[in-house]
């Protein structure tokens, strides 16, 4: 038991101290914000439109696959201030998440998602957006 005890204890402080940065993630970001930064304020940093950012996400795919924005955000992720895309591929299942630094328009990185991911994702999220949602 205290084997088991000890292996949790590292994992979790292993955990707190991996560094969920833009840098950790190997992007290069223009932008940096902090975690819990209001939107109002990520909306005053962000120096390319929206639609400027998903034009450069869509050219990430062939026209001919057909993708379309399923979904959009100005965000902070990894300490940058990205639009997240999510592109979904008809015939294709989950999405295709897209980040694009927000200062300058370029796309920092491009994955793929399942819908078991994607659903996960969204009951993660939930909370922080039912705050927002009731913070004036």
């Amino acid at each position: 038991m205290k084997v088991f005890v000890t292996i949790v204890i590292v994992c979790l402080a292993y955990w707190a101290a991996y560094p969920r940065t833009c840098a950790a993630k190997g992007m290069s970001c223009s932008v940096h914000v902090g975690k819990g930064t209001p939107q109002k304020d990520l909306e005053a940093m962000a120096k390319v439109s929206k639609d400027t950012a998903q034009k450069a996400a869509l050219k990430k795919f062939d026209a001919s696959a057909h993708p379309e924005i399923a979904e959009s955000e100005l965000e902070a992720e990894y300490g940058c201030l990205v639009y997240s895309f999510d592109v979904k591929i008809p015939g294709k299942g989950g999405v295709e998440e897209v980040l694009v630094d927000a200062g300058n328009g370029k796309v920092l990185s491009q994955k793929h998602e399942s819908a078991a991911h994607e659903a996960a994702e969204k009951v993660k999220e939930a909370p922080g957006k039912l705050k927002q949602k009731l913070t004036p």
